[in-house]
């Protein structure tokens, strides 16, 4: 890709387009915004015994980001779109180094908690900025390959960033994740400042302040209700009440959107069957990563023995098998189109959480091994097709809709499956915990997490506990990724119906992006 010289959509000034710079650049600020999401999960162990967070505390350590990640995403999409997506990264990467730099002082769990919120808005004005200035920038022969490279490193990042956390708390405290994530964001903000081109759609219609308000609000309630459901118990009036307001109000939410001239989400988008497969695969499919990932870093650690380092090398198989299948997915979809290797994607990403689910306290890395391999593999196959699907299949106008639309998919599956696996573990640990014999608040602090019940059994001189706990957590990992691979087995069956009537060769759809329908649609946006 040679450079050209473009000028400035907002009237700046004219500047040469260096694509490879560009991408380069857009996939750094990428990387550091999803890396964040996971990196913290390797030093959990650390973060719990130094601030003495309990389960749920941890839970929320890591779920504020990626909660306020998603709930900001359309709004800040939508700004950015209006007011120039060059200005949204370079205020978004700067923003997020200063509060990581800040977050390396704190001792407090609901301290960090708060923090890493503010992550999560500043990093809700990076992630969509990168995708929709690929494709805004690139021309249409090379958004394909453009885009496959931004979805590797989308999928890549966070198996990477456990890696490099891993090797910064052999000799630091989890501080160590934060100051990267600063040194990250400040070359993210030199690059962008000298390689992206500004690209924008200004305009005079009103920005949707209330249907972002509703986004968070009813994303808030339902998560929060989530996460807080082991502590007052599944079946609660306070915690069915929370599921049931917060769907109200994503309902609400919805019937806004439908009414509103200039909405941040046209709900009739979801008419196009490739847009939809996208997204609900995208959802689904990041539901049950980061889940998996929130469990098994504590499994790796807390249950097999593992240092952080050796925790994060043991992932490695993941992203071994991640990278080369997300390169090869264009060339399939290419070949075979689009259903065949996304459903056996989807399938591959099943087969593994299966097998990972099959691991208690004594099991062999090989069952590792035997489960990471699947799992990498299918996400690198599925990632590029469901990415590609929200993109092409809207207009280049609506390019900065199909990229908050795949953003939030991202973040809100991902939080979402913190929140509900992390949940389904934690109460399953609770429930099978044998804390009979001990004082009550000792029993309880055993409950509250398993990095508390290993400090109590070393203290107190209680092995028997320690495998007790051990033993518990195993098998709350083992009921949270079988439902992670629920999860991703129900994207395929939603991706094998929606894309089921052949259409255009490489869309394996009835309704392709150019169809009347999407016309309609796009019309209803404008």
């Amino acid at each position: 890709m040679t450079g050209a010289i473009i000028s400035d959509r907002t009237g700046g000034p004219v500047r040469t387009l260096r694509p490879g710079a560009v991408l380069a650049v857009t996939c750094l600020a990428l990387a550091t915004v999803v890396s964040a999401m996971a990196s913290l999960s390797v030093a959990l162990p650390d973060v719990a015994r130094e601030t003495h967070a309990n389960q749920t505390q941890l839970s929320w350590i890591i779920d504020s980001y990626s909660l306020i990640f998603a709930s900001f995403l359309l709004f800040a999409a939508t700004l950015g779109d209006r007011f120039g997506r060059r200005r949204a990264l370079l205020g978004g990467v700067a923003v997020f180094g200063a509060v990581s730099l800040a977050a390396t002082f704190t001792t407090e769990p609901g301290v960090l908690i708060a923090l890493r919120a503010v992550l999560g808005v500043a990093a809700a004005f990076v992630m969509p900025a990168t995708l929709s200035t690929i494709t805004s920038t690139f021309p249409r022969a090379q958004q394909a390959r453009a885009i496959s490279i931004w979805a590797g490193v989308a999928g890549a990042s966070a198996a990477l960033g456990l890696l490099a956390s891993g090797i910064l708390l052999e000799a630091w405290s989890w501080r160590s994740v934060f100051w990267l994530n600063a040194v990250m964001a400040a070359v993210a903000f030199i690059g962008t400042y000298l390689f992206v081109p500004e690209s924008a759609q200004p305009g005079r219609q009103r920005i949707d302040v209330t249907g972002a308000a509703l986004t968070v609000a009813g994303l808030g309630v339902l998560v929060y209700s989530v996460i807080e459901a082991p502590e007052h118990g599944w079946g609660s009036t306070r915690t069915l009440a929370g599921i049931a307001v917060g769907l109200a109000v994503l309902v609400a939410f919805v019937a806004w959107e439908l009414r509103h001239p200039h909405p941040l989400l046209d709900p009739r988008l979801f008419r196009n069957k490739l847009f939809a497969a996208g997204s609900v695969s995208t959802t689904l499919q990041f539901f049950a990563f980061f889940g998996f990932i929130f469990v098994t870093m504590q499994y790796l650690q807390l249950v097999r023995g593992d240092s952080a380092l050796m925790a994060a090398v043991s992932v490695l198989p993941m992203s071994a098998a991640m990278i080369p299948s997300a390169r090869l997915s264009p060339l399939l979809v290419a070949r075979r189109g689009m259903r065949g290797p996304w459903t056996v994607g989807l399938v591959l990403v099943t087969t593994g959480l299966v097998v990972l689910a099959q691991l208690d306290a004594g099991s062999s890395y090989w069952l590792v091994v035997g489960g990471l391999l699947p799992l990498g593999a299918g996400m690198g196959l599925a990632t590029t097709p469901a990415t590609a699907a929200i993109t092409d299949a809207l207009p280049p106008r609506l390019q900065n809709v199909g990229s908050a639309v795949n953003d939030l998919s991202r973040e809100l599956g991902g939080a979402l499956g913190i929140a509900v696996l992390g949940s389904l573990m934690s109460a399953q640990y609770r429930d099978s915990l044998d804390t009979g014999g001990l004082p009550a608040p000792v029993a309880e602090a055993a409950r509250s997490s398993l990095a508390a019940a290993n400090h109590i059994g070393h203290a107190t001189g209680n092995p028997a506990l320690i495998d007790e706990a051990r033993d518990a957590f195993a098998s709350g990992m083992q009921l949270s990724l079988i439902g992670g691979a629920a999860t991703t087995l129900l994207a395929a069956v939603v991706v094998t119906l929606l894309l089921r009537r052949p259409g255009k060769p490489g869309t394996d759809q009835a309704e392709t992006p150019n169809s009347g329908t999407h016309r309609d649609t796009a019309k209803s946006t404008a």
